[in-house]
């Protein structure tokens, strides 16, 4: 990545020093390796933090049986509903904060922030209201036993209930990342992140003074977690960084604003609603073999997530220098960033297929004791894992089109790759050709590397170069 000084030990303890403090560094000028490493680690660090989340609630729940691991597997199915709205939304934001800095604009940036506020409050409410209703309906819907909904039924009302934070605490760290400001998100995840660790085991076992809340304890315990790290959003927001600072104007209901976030939004939350409805109906294929299947691809995927999210943040690093390249008139900076970002992504999600596919038993076994949850999850995290190569580069093109504030295009890879591809060649694998879940996972693996080599084709176009936003 980016070369640091001579003296070995210093020069990169320099480097991590800069990366992870808030600055008013210009990225649209200087060296470009620099730019991509500079954003690329607070922002892999943050996405880091919210894939130990999963981690840490899935190890504690594991305590309490397989159908409890049903639970939040299936649950999880809805909550990713969830997060596409959230992410979503935020993909807009990322761009046209992006930019409104590239274009030396701070006060658009932050009238933007304010506004993109507003449309998310509206969104989570609408969500929560039903979802927290509906819950052990939602669960039956998707073949969870009677067990699982008794136990599983009010985690899912917590957790969709709470869904506010999740929208808040994506849209703020996209305003973030927008900016350049990573760091910022980077620390809500670890202040929500470090209260979830600290306050499941004790909501969920009921340690010291708090009380026995079972898996509620678990949902309880990240909605407290998530609502500190938006909290501590906000007063950055209003503190001011050295890019951005919302002030009382900014605050002022601009709805030719909001309208044009909700239009960029539309592509934004479709493409995302159309990849993760496609794991709702995943998960519904999956449970036609039971509990222990559904637990075991829960462990599987939550481990896979653990790469998969810091992953991301290679993706937002090159979506930030889209977005402020395109602003300062610099397209072929802009193709360059992406191109840088997409190798060292590749490199990175390379050291985990090293480390996942031969050992992909350890890591399922310190998850579960039930024999059979073990060998579908072993076996889901190693064929998964084969595609760590090509997930980099679709991770990064993908967000590269979302800098660029076309979110329409990926929009219509996913439809195809996930609806027309995964979809089918999971049911007629797994039923119709009696693979099992082994076809399952062959038709994941190949519908997301089918869907980054498309991506790379319409990349090399440059159509997105001419996006306005």
């Amino acid at each position: 990545m980016a070369t640091p000084p001579q003296n070995p030990r210093t020069g990169w303890l320099a480097f991590l020093g800069e990366a992870l403090r808030s600055g008013d560094r210009d990225f649209t000028r200087g060296s470009l390796k620099q730019a991509v490493a500079l954003l690329a680690v607070p922002m892999v660090l943050e996405f880091s933090m919210e894939s130990v989340f999963t981690l840490v609630d899935v190890f504690f729940v594991a305590r309490l049986g397989s159908d409890a691991v049903a639970a939040v597997g299936l649950t999880e199915a809805f909550m990713t509903l969830v997060y596409a709205v959230s992410f979503g939304l935020a993909l807009p934001v990322t761009a046209v904060v992006a930019r409104r800095i590239g274009e030396k604009d701070p006060d658009g940036a932050a009238k933007a922030s304010a506004q993109a506020s507003f449309v998310g409050i509206a969104v989570a409410v609408f969500v929560a209201v039903p979802g927290a209703w509906l819950a052990p309906d939602l669960l039956r819907a998707m073949g969870a036993s009677n067990s699982v909904v008794a136990v599983g039924s009010g985690y899912a009302s917590v957790l969709l209930a709470s869904n506010i934070v999740i929208v808040l605490l994506f849209l703020n760290g996209a305003v973030f990342r927008g900016a350049g400001d990573a760091t910022v998100a980077m620390r809500a995840l670890a202040l929500a992140n470090g209260i979830n660790i600290v306050l499941d085991p004790c909501l969920i076992f009921g340690l010291g003074p708090f009380p026995e809340l079972g898996l509620v304890g678990a949902a309880v315990a990240t909605t407290i977690g998530r609502s500190v790290g938006v909290a501590y959003q906000y007063f950055v927001l209003f503190r001011g960084t050295a890019r951005l600072r919302v002030r009382a104007r900014h605050l002022r209901f601009d709805g030719a604003l909001v309208l044009q976030i909700l239009k960029l939004s539309v592509g934004g939350i479709g493409q995302n609603l159309v990849e993760t409805a496609s794991w709702v109906v995943l998960v519904r294929i999956v449970s036609l073999f039971g509990s222990a299947a559904v637990a075991g691809y829960t462990i599987a995927v939550r481990i896979l997530i653990f790469a998969l999210l810091p992953a991301w943040g290679f993706g937002n690093a090159a979506a930030t220098l889209v977005g402020q390249s395109l602003g300062a008139k610099q397209p072929d900076r802009a193709e360059r960033a992406v191109l840088l970002s997409g190798t060292y992504n590749m490199v990175f999600l390379a050291v985990f297929g090293v480390v996942f596919i031969p050992f992909s038993s350890f890591w399922v076994s310190l998850f579960t004791n039930d024999p059979e949850a073990r060998i579908v999850g072993a076996e889901c995290l190693w064929i998964l894992s084969c595609g760590n190569l090509l997930y980099a580069w679709g991770v990064v093109l993908v967000q590269a089109f979302n800098g660029a504030g076309d979110t329409t295009t990926p929009f219509w890879i996913h439809i195809v790759c996930f609806w027309f591809v995964k979809l089918p060649a999971a049911f007629i694998l797994a039923r119709v050709l009696d693979f099992g879940t082994t076809g399952v996972w062959i038709a994941v693996t190949s519908a997301y590397c089918l869907s980054a080599v498309v991506a790379y084709v319409i990349f090399r176009r440059g159509s997105w170069k001419t996006r306005v936003v």
